[in-house]
């Protein structure tokens, strides 16, 4: 048996390469073990300071200072105060025989002391004149604690407002009930008139939430609407039964006269029972 030879075709071979591509790996970042650097702050040393008039005032008003006497501790003592621009001292006693007095002049109702005159600072803040000494005239701008009251005001409100946004209808219509917002309108209309309450007394609103007065007022508000109370002049009663529960003093509210009862230990059953019956409604 003939072995038939592979017949050479005359092309050369081509001998196929293998192209090894070199792939460079990274070393992984790695998180910066830096501190965070911090923010130094210097606290103002010797800072100005404002004054206003509390009532009145006018364009120009001149404090008095003739006479002007206030009671030294340390010395046990009254001492006689004047404002004098080249005096350290604010004591008539401690200044010199040349000192030549200024006066003391708020415009539009205030008056600014800058850092560089501590002495006169140092008159108005212990001035008898002064209201917190006493005095009815004026009283220092204390902007630091307003800025505080303004911006707890305004967390307040905003939280308040995240409330009427977010919270289901169903948790605010006892709320709505307490600050007499009509419940039958739409949702919308609800919240609307909520937000306008959350902005202007959002403390008072935030309060509100966890407050069991408004729950029992909200619980005895809707029963007198469906009839399971009859609320009169001189008392609160059942409907069905015309049985008096809390009698109402003359010149008295029966709504505000039934929450108060309903919130005494003698009181709690018969708002148990008032809500037992609502639920029954539903």
């Amino acid at each position: 048996m003939q072995t038939k030879e592979k017949r050479s075709t005359g092309r050369p071979k081509i001998q196929k390469e293998t192209i090894v591509e070199s792939i460079t790996l990274e070393a992984p970042i790695k998180a910066s073990t830096k501190k965070k650097r911090t923010i130094k702050r210097k606290e103002e040393v010797g800072r100005a300071a404002e004054y206003e008039i509390t009532k009145g005032g006018g364009v120009v008003f001149m404090l008095p200072q003739k006479g002007v006497t206030i009671y030294d501790k340390e010395n046990d003592t009254v001492r006689e105060i004047r404002y004098c621009p080249n005096e350290p001292s604010i004591y008539v006693d401690e200044q010199s025989e040349n000192a030549i007095k200024q006066s003391v002049i708020f415009e539009l109702g205030r008056i600014f002391v800058p850092k560089e005159k501590p002495n006169l600072n140092k008159f108005l803040e212990l001035h008898p004149a002064n209201e917190i000494n006493g005095g009815n005239i004026f009283k220092l701008v204390n902007k630091k604690k307003d800025a505080e009251q303004e911006l707890e005001r305004e967390f307040l409100v905003s939280d308040a407002i995240s409330i009427v946004r977010d919270r289901d209808i169903n948790d605010l219509l006892p709320i709505a009930m307490y600050y007499g917002i009509n419940i039958n309108a739409a949702t919308t209309e609800i919240r609307y008139n909520l937000l306008r309450i959350a902005k202007s007394k959002p403390k008072d609103f935030l309060q509100s939430l966890d407050s069991p007065e408004v729950t029992c007022r909200s619980s005895i508000k809707q029963a007198s609407d469906y009839q399971i109370l009859a609320t009169r002049e001189n008392g609160v009663y059942w409907f069905d039964s015309n049985a008096l529960i809390v009698s109402v003093p003359v010149g008295q509210d029966s709504i505000d006269t039934m929450v108060r009862f309903c919130l005494t230990e003698k009181g709690a059953s018969t708002l148990s029972l008032i809500e037992e019956k609502l639920d029954k409604l539903s």
